[in-house]
């Protein structure tokens, strides 16, 4: 089985900035992601989601690492700033290359 390395990059941040968030994903050319409710305590105090304002989001993007970077940098430059999030990156291996 022949298995291709992607970059992994995971968001979390506010739930409110989602739509805006996968437009600009949409722009800067990844093919897809994935977005699931993320609960959790960090520099920014405890987000437990009990109402849609204080909900955060895990968004998950597999893609190259031309793309990883791109997405990375832009969300650094225009989110970190004013908004609660995170970012990182992972190195994984994919069976299908050509979804990424």
């Amino acid at each position: 089985m022949l298995r291709h390395t992607r970059k992994l990059l995971t968001v979390i941040t506010e739930a409110a900035l989602e739509s805006t968030l996968v437009r600009d994903i949409d722009r800067l050319h990844a093919h897809g992601y994935t977005i699931t409710d993320a609960r959790g305590k960090g520099s920014r105090g405890t987000r437990n989601a009990g109402w849609e304002a204080s909900g955060n989001i895990r968004i998950e993007v597999v893609c190259d690492t031309a793309t990883a970077e791109n997405i990375s940098t832009y969300f650094q430059e225009k989110y970190y700033d004013d908004y609660a999030m995170i970012l990182f990156v992972s190195d994984i291996e994919v069976l299908r290359p050509e979804k990424f």
